[in-house]
């Protein structure tokens, strides 16, 4: 009997709760009339996020501002979220109507937790299930109603202890940061670690040295006709795909082996003198005695070739993939992954299995049977073994939903959706096909140089015989000059001993590379190989580096600032366990043992905490603190005892030359001798500059150019003395104030400030231009009202202003030259309303792989943005218009689309209420109006005042 039959003949009601609203309106969709199926948004709630949530009657202890109760078993303090109340006190509601309630959240440690902050909030006086599934269909959701089970007490404890962990590790280290590098930063416990690998990937490429090495290149003739050309009648060939040249590389000479790039260090060094370093007169002098040589094959080497299927998805994986073939960063992958699984598309995608259930299994060995013939399935189903330690619950592999997978034609998904889609389907199928085989071989060709040395080159080759999985899928490569499984390089079938001519024998040049900085994929793959970190996390985490400024991107690339080296040269002096790569990983070790019941949460995080020892029988959650083996005990005492900091020294960092590079609060500057002292230099350093790129010639260059203080001339009328500076936002000019000016309070005196037209400079302002710019605002005159009219320079360009009535300028000149008659002119002419004339392109990118449409750069009002006529994606603090590529631009679209269409703020819903408010106070008398304003007025000041009181600290993230 179905679950809707059952509750239309008891007559009950069913409540049903989910995390999001679409997930919610697929599975109702499911159930049918006997059942209400509400989302909770989310999380309903969590600790307190700063002082004003702190709950009255902890405010003052002195662990409140942790929301964690340090002193008594780590007793966490839990507030529903703010923007939350309103929809628990509707939940409440459809409660108090129901029979029955059904948590249905995710099936992992965070899904397990929010059931149960549903539990604790809504306090249920009606039976309670915990409803699990891990594809929306409707034999899943049936299924999952028909057989529900109790809530793990152990996975939310787990998840517990990560949040009350994250929060320590955030909200004590993270004020460390403020006081020793710049305020606002944050730490976490894996946030951290991950900007420490991108950091020392920067540290490897700063100390890299390029070494240069030559070989050679042979093209070799085997003297039959190649592909498509006539043969002589009788003549041997390998047959119409048997090519008639080989390309081989030299191996070595008089048996020493050839050096290549693996064989230097990233000092630029030999790593082994017993091989043959080639400089480019020895190659090009070897290729010159090798011009007349006679060659011929002195071995062939023929294996068989094998390849396995790959294994269905996991999160990790799926991001990897998406990211080298679809150009989806890892945020924008999981936010299309959401909306495929919320509307029944596909299987739960935060996992770290790899297993396919039995209808899975069967699903794809149909569609295999279906599309490429009973000849490519394997006799026995195909199983994969899971690949990661302490693989999260017991979910499938994402693949697609349902017990027949829909091909991608059959869904009617479109854009970044089906191309998803397409890819996890592909994965899917091909992971029940059978291996490729084929054969590989190896030609090693020998031949004696004029001047009596003996070389030999080698050539590799690829034949595939039968492609089995290739036919439907074929994993891509983080190196984008690796060549892919499905590729072939066919080798002329030639027998040792057989002749060949040299047709061409080329020096080719080579300089070694240092290691590739990462992309959100392979440091994605870093992170699970070190096992640091949740998966399901990654996403975030990357998130997170990129928006707190840690690291930018240049093209795919992720790049370290500048303030992220003193960050992490901080936590590695100062708390180096703490972003320790074996240390954080078995710190996930043992909040899995925490999970699994074999670790007490108390013990471990006193011990973490507090560095205090635990009791009896608990040493394997005492091995696990920080404590261990840290003369300074726990997190507590590293983060009181701050003496041994020295601000300045963790955020200078040795150029050369005499020249350091200093973090400063207000952006990185490169620094020579010291301030107020004879011969001091100093220069900003740009934002966007990558750390490696910085040497000693550029450093030098920085300094040499104009900076600091350019006195102009004394002011004839204050005496104050004039001066030009280059500031962050750009070149200005500022009086001197005399000495003992106040600068603070009541009395305070703000110099006159004014920044440099588009058409100035530094190295050419003048005094009277200056004066000039100091005097805007400039009074135009007055219109026929008496209203003044000024002139004024402001963010967006040179404007009038007549009241509350702004009229833009064409150029800045028009400051100082535009009469009153010109004026009154302007404002004569209807105010523009709409949209200016559309600027042309600043770049074209090609087009858009996803809306097929041409894709271009604009400059708009808040800066440059990608658009393909449908989409707009305003370009990040990393991204320049002249360097960015067409992969960029798409991605940045790409991510753009996940998101889905903005949704109206408070502020746009409050500024709606008011003007409705005003319209219909517009209709009441003056007296009422009057009364309205002063009630008005009263509010406001009353709201300014709790506003005031309410004021929080900036709160740190927890990643």
């Amino acid at each position: 009997m179905s679950p809707t039959s059952e509750t239309a003949e008891g007559g009950g009601r069913r409540l049903v709760i989910v995390e999001s609203p679409a997930k919610a309106k697929t599975i109702k969709g499911y159930l049918g009339p006997g059942y209400v199926v509400e989302a909770s948004v989310g999380h309903i709630r969590d600790l307190p996020n700063g002082a004003a949530e702190v709950p009255a009657k902890y405010k003052g202890e002195s662990w409140a501002r942790l929301g964690v109760n340090v002193d008594a078993d780590f007793q966490p303090i839990y507030v529903v979220n703010t923007d939350k109340k309103d929809q628990v006190k509707k939940l409440k509601a459809l409660l108090a109507e129901s029979d029955e309630l059904f948590l249905a959240t995710d099936e992992d440690r965070e899904g397990e937790a929010i059931a149960w902050h549903l539990q604790e909030i809504l306090k249920p006086k009606v039976p309670v299930h915990r409803m699990v599934f891990h594809e929306i269909t409707k034999d899943a959701i049936r299924e999952a109603v028909a057989n529900p089970r109790d809530l793990n007490q152990k996975l939310v404890d787990a998840q517990e202890t990560r949040r009350i962990l994250d929060r320590l590790y955030g909200y004590e280290v993270s004020p460390v940061l403020w006081k020793k590098v710049m305020p606002r930063l944050s730490a976490g416990r894996v946030q951290s670690v991950a900007t420490r690998l991108v950091v020392e990937r920067e540290r490897e490429r700063i100390a890299f040295r390029s070494a240069e090495y030559w070989d050679l290149t042979g093209t070799f003739s085997t003297g039959r006709a190649g592909w498509g050309s006539p043969r002589p009648s009788g003549a041997e060939a390998g047959g119409a795909s048997d090519p008639s040249t080989l390309t081989a590389r030299l191996n070595n000479v008089d048996g020493r082996r050839v050096a290549q790039g693996r064989d230097f260090g990233p000092n630029g060094q030999l790593k082994n003198a017993d091989v043959l370093h080639l400089d480019e007169a020895n190659a090009r002098a070897l290729a010159a005695a090798l011009a007349d040589t006679q060659f011929s094959v002195r071995s062939v080497e023929s294996k068989p070739y094998r390849r396995s299927p790959y294994a269905p998805f996991r999160t990790t994986t799926l991001q990897q993939e998406a990211s080298r073939k679809l150009g989806f960063g890892a945020k924008a992958t999981m936010q299309v992954a959401q909306k495929l699984y919320e509307n029944g598309f596909i299987t739960y995608m935060r996992t770290d299995s790899t297993t396919l259930s039995d209808t899975a299994v069967a699903a794809a060995r149909a569609q295999v049977t279906q599309l490429y013939g009973a000849g490519y399935l394997p006799d026995k189903p195909r199983t994969y073994a899971g690949k990661v330690k302490n693989a999260q619950e017991a979910h499938e592999a994402i693949r697609p939903s349902g017990d027949r997978f829909r091909t991608p034609a059959e869904t009617g998904l479109t854009g970044d959706q089906f191309r998803l889609y397409e890819l996890i389907w592909k994965r899917t199928v091909a992971s029940q096909m059978k291996d490729a085989t084929g054969n590989s071989v190896t030609v090693k060709i020998g031949g004696r140089a004029a001047d009596g040395r003996d070389t030999e080159f080698s050539a590799s080759g690829k034949t595939i015989t039968f492609h089995g999985f290739l036919k439907a899928y074929v994993e891509g490569a983080d190196d984008p000059n690796a060549e892919l499984d499905d590729r072939e390089r066919r080798l002329p079938q030639v027998a040792e001993g057989d002749a060949l001519t040299a047709q061409e024998i080329t020096a080719d040049g080579h300089a070694t590379k240092p290691p590739a900085r990462y992309t959100e994929a392979t440091l994605v793959k870093e992170l699970e190989e070190r096992e640091i970190g949740r998966p399901s996390t990654y996403a975030s985490i990357i998130g997170t580096i990129l928006d707190r400024g840690y690291v930018f991107k240049k093209g795919t690339a992720l790049v370290p600032s500048f303030l992220s080296f003193a960050v992490v040269n901080l936590l590695e002096k100062h708390f180096g366990r703490l972003v320790d790569y074996d240390f954080t990983a078995k710190m996930e070790d043992d909040l899995d043992r925490i999970a699994r019941g074999e670790a007490q949460a108390v013990p471990w995080l006193r011990r973490f905490y507090f560095g205090e020892g635990a009791g009896a029988g608990e040493s394997g959650a005492a091995d696990a603190g920080n404590g261990d083996g840290d003369h300074l005990g726990g997190l507590k005492e590293l983060v009181t005892d701050l003496g041994a900091i020295d601000a300045r020294e963790i955020s200078s960092f040795p150029v050369g030359n005499g020249v350091t590079l200093r973090v400063g609060r207000y952006g990185p500057y490169v620094e020579r001798g010291e301030k107020d002292e004879e011969g001091h230099q100093r220069a900003d350093v740009p934002d966007d500059l990558a750390p490696d790129e910085l040497t000693v010639e550029y450093a030098e260059e920085l300094l040499a150019k104009p900076s600091g203080d350019y006195e102009l001339g004394m002011d004839p009328e204050s005496g104050h003395q004039i001066v030009a500076k280059d500031g962050r936002y750009g070149p200005y000019v500022t009086e001197v104030l005399p000495e003992g000016t106040p600068k603070t309070g009541k009395n305070a005196v703000k110099p006159r400030t004014a920044s440099l037209f588009k058409s100035m400079s530094l190295d050419t302002v003048t005094l009277a231009d200056a004066l000039k710019l100091m005097s805007l605002p400039r009074v135009v005159g007055t219109d026929a009202e008496g209203v003044e009219i000024t002139a004024q320079n402001g963010r967006y360009g040179p404007y009038l202003k007549k009241g509350t009535d702004s009229r833009s300028l064409e150029r800045e000149e028009q400051l100082f030259t535009i009469t009153l008659d010109e004026a009154l002119a302007i404002y004569a002419q209807p105010k523009q309303r709409g949209r200016a004339a559309a600027k042309p392109p600043l770049k074209e990118l090609g087009t858009d792989p996803v809306s097929g449409k041409p894709v271009v750069v604009k400059d708009g009002r808040f800066g440059a943005y990608v658009t393909d006529g449908e989409t707009n994606a305003t370009l990040r603090r990393d991204d320049d218009v002249e360097t960015i590529t067409p992969e960029r631009g798409y991605e940045l679209l790409a991510e753009k689309r996940a998101k889905g269409p903005a949704k109206k703020t408070a502020a746009k819903k409050t500024a709606a209420k008011k003007t409705t408010a005003k319209k219909t106070a517009a209709k009441k008398t003056t007296a009422k109006k009057t009364a309205a304003k002063k009630t008005t007025a009263k509010k406001a000041a009353t709201k300014t005042a709790a506003k005031t009181a309410a004021k929080k600290t900036a709160a740190p993230a927890e990643d």
